[in-house]
């Protein structure tokens, strides 16, 4: 066949003219986001796709009427390639096939019908069977993909012409699969792998620091929670790879007021297993004495009670880089950032922060996989042992005194679950989402209301802490240290989040204010 003229021509149908060509772009009136464009069978297939054109035009939806036949080894191809498109096109692709109805006579076709979106599929049809698969397109995930990635060019080809159609939205039913866990990825063998990798650019990033600083050690405050769990494993691994002893390693514990005999013990422990230098520095009378100097009564239990302790022990810590010729290495992660959960000059700095684009839930599950793993940093079951226990001790900054030996600040009573504000923080870094869009996504995600899961109401109480506390503590994360970029997101001021320090919330503010409203409304 002579290939088709790339110019859009007119036929008349029933007398009415109709455009007619490969450059057709279909754009929904009631939905500016929803541009349709269509590629057929084999286009999918060659170098130059349609689909690629389509979308440099501003395509954001691509269909794919195909008669494709199959054969061995077809199907994860073809699933491969509609990923591969969706993926580097930033759009959605409709895949439609010929099903087992077609003629037999020398090939054979499965209906094999595929829905991507972003280099993901969102649904498929099993081989050989007849009926409908479905999904939901999110276009504003693929519009805020397009606008974040500068080399996506949009053509302005005036060879195509747009054609302007109506469509009434609907509420509808998401069917789309929506993690709890957006930043983990699904699967026990796929989250163990990818924890691995984590684990290795963060250590990757720390030899680099230490080659470039000829650091004689590297300094850990070592609380016996998660945070400072892994950033002691990334040291270990750094040491490893660098072929220095782990006893090039200081990890120093400095009890204080709030300080539980279960969290120093598995730092005590958990620094010996490793083989670090442990150095343990109790800060009460240098605490104390600070009150003293400064006036303040020390059964007053208030912020500057608990900063106090933090930044005293960030300075034991610089001291100590300092005698040694070493450098501090950050604990902090991703969630606290998000959240100010860090004191100003206090934890919140260090000379290096490994953990700083990690959040929460993930540092769970890195920590979880090295349990699982211990052979990842060539040690035993002991290390698991003691890294299961700190997973099992809930998170606490220990700045408050314990009650009856056990920890009375538990971060997740006082700030919301780790598990909610990951989830939100994902869709306000990753695709810049508002309150209402992942309001609704929850309710896919947590099953909101149902029996045995979260209220509506508790996780709108949350979102608007969230909001609350993500503006207002921004201007801690405009002057953070240097730290690996691991994942898709990170707050650092030099890369991927420049926000201003005095940037209002008042519209975040007042949308979520409103999905509370209307929560309460719906109970009545």
């Amino acid at each position: 066949f002579w290939p088709a003229p790339q110019e859009v021509s007119t036929v008349l149908i029933n007398g009415a003219p109709v455009p007619f060509g490969t450059r057709l772009l279909f754009a929904c009136r009631q939905m500016p986001s929803l541009v349709v464009a269509c590629e057929i069978c084999e286009d999918l297939w060659v170098a130059d796709t349609p689909a690629t054109h389509h979308c440099l035009a501003g395509a954001t939806v691509v269909i794919n009427p195909s008669a494709s036949d199959e054969t061995i080894g077809k199907e994860e191809y073809r699933r491969q390639l509609i990923a591969s498109c969706s993926g580097r096109l930033y759009c959605g692709y409709i895949y439609a096939d010929a099903g087992p109805g077609e003629s037999t006579t020398d090939m054979v076709f499965a209906g094999h019908d595929l829905i991507g979106e972003n280099g993901s599929i969102l649904a498929e049809s099993p081989l050989f069977t007849n009926g409908i698969t479905e999904s939901e397109l999110d276009l504003e995930r693929i519009t805020s993909e397009r606008m974040k990635n500068q080399s996506f060019p949009m053509a302005d080809d005036s060879a195509y012409q747009t054609i302007s159609f109506n469509l009434n939205p609907e509420v509808t039913t998401l069917t789309r699969p929506v993690s709890r866990n957006p930043f983990v990825p699904y699967g026990d063998q796929d989250t163990a792998v990818r924890c691995r990798k984590i684990l290795a650019m963060q250590t990757a990033g720390l030899v680099k620091r230490i080659d470039h600083t000829h650091a004689k050690t590297v300094v850990v405050g070592l609380s016996g929670g998660l945070d400072s769990t892994l950033a002691l494993l990334v040291c270990a691994g750094a040491m490893d790879r660098l072929g220095r002893k782990r006893s090039d390693i200081t990890a120093v514990t400095m009890p204080c007021f709030g300080t539980t005999k279960r969290t120093r013990s598995n730092a005590e422990q958990l620094a010996d297993v490793i083989g670090a230098k442990l150095i343990t520095v109790d800060i009460t009378k240098a605490v104390q004495q600070h009150f003293d100097d400064i006036g303040h009564d020390s059964s007053n239990t208030d912020v500057t009670y608990e900063n106090s302790q933090a930044r005293e022990r960030t300075q034991v810590l610089m001291d100590i880089a300092n005698q040694a010729g070493g450098m501090v290495i950050g604990t902090g992660d991703l969630s606290e950032l998000a959240l100010g959960w860090a004191t100003y000059n206090g934890d919140h700095m260090s000379m290096y922060a490994v953990n700083t684009s990690i959040p929460k839930t993930l540092v769970r599950h890195i920590v979880s996989t090295v349990a699982t793993y211990p052979d990842i940093l060539l040690s035993g079951q002991e290390l698991s042992a003691i890294l299961r226990d700190i997973l099992a001790t809930p998170v606490s900054p220990e700045l408050l005194p314990a009650k009856d030996g056990q920890i009375s600040q538990k971060t997740e009573e006082i700030v919301g679950p780790y598990e909610i504000h990951d989830f939100i923080l994902y869709y306000v870094l990753r695709f810049g989402f508002g309150p209402a869009k992942i309001y609704r996504l929850a309710q896919k995600a947590f099953e909101l209301d149902q029996p045995g899961q979260m209220e509506s109401r508790e996780f709108l109480k949350w979102l608007r802490n969230f909001y609350r506390r993500f503006f207002a503590q921004q201007f801690k994360r405009s002057c953070l240290p240097d730290g690996p970029k691991v994942g898709s997101v990170t707050l650092s001021p030099r890369g991927d989040w420049r926000m201003p320090s005095d940037a209002s919330r008042a519209a975040w503010m007042e949308e979520a204010e409103k999905l509370g409203e209307a929560a309460k409304e719906s109970r009545r």
